[in-house]
């Protein structure tokens, strides 16, 4: 008699249980079905994929123009003059990217080393890019700017190669144009620079 109710007091527990069991369940279930119900807009401080967007970062060179603009997302951040190569020593035409950003750079050419300061070629800052010997820095020769002057690098006022260096990154695309596009025409506008050299 004894284990007789024993065994019904066992699946009395049992059965309350899996009551209890299943009404969590229900409840949890009710619980997602309501947010997931829940507008894109009630949700929308739990998706994070719009807080940073990807930014695609270009730096065109209009050769011919002899100016730069930094382009994000489509959009022209800001343009700069700059000096080109010069007629014996042109800069490049092609897609790069920025492989190297060095702050004070020491100049080396063959027999010569220049550290930063003052009559450093270079500049305060360099943006090398992925052609040997090829980059984007500063100048000790300001009248330079605007002109067919240097070997082959982009040149830009130390104050603007400062401001440039900070808002773009290594691997970042750079295009040098030497030849003039429907782009660049909206960029830098429909007349390119003149031809003319100097130093």
């Amino acid at each position: 008699m004894r284990r007789i109710s024993e065994l019904g007091v066992r699946r009395g527990t049992k059965a309350r249980l899996a009551t209890l069991a299943a009404t969590l369940l229900l409840t949890g279930a009710k619980a997602l079905a309501q947010d997931q119900a829940a507008t894109p807009a009630a949700r929308a401080d739990f998706d994070c994929s719009h807080v940073h967007p990807a930014v695609v970062r270009r730096i065109i060179v209009s050769i011919s123009d002899r100016k730069l603009a930094l382009v994000e997302n489509g959009r022209v951040v800001k343009t700069y003059r700059v000096a080109v190569g010069a007629p014996q020593s042109p800069s490049p035409s092609g897609e790069f990217k920025v492989a190297n950003r060095i702050t004070e750079p020491t100049y080396f050419a063959p027999g010569v080393v220049i550290p930063a300061g003052k009559d450093n070629p270079l500049g305060p800052r360099w943006l090398g890019l992925s052609q040997k010997g090829l980059g984007i820095h500063g100048t000790n020769q300001p009248l330079s700017i605007g002109h067919r002057a240097s070997h082959g690098c982009i040149r830009m006022r130390n104050t603007d190669i400062a401001e440039l260096f900070e808002l773009v990154r290594v691997g970042d695309v750079v295009e040098l144009h030497s030849e003039r596009t429907q782009e660049l025409a909206e960029i830098f506008g429909t007349a390119a620079a003149s031809s003319g050299g100097g130093q």
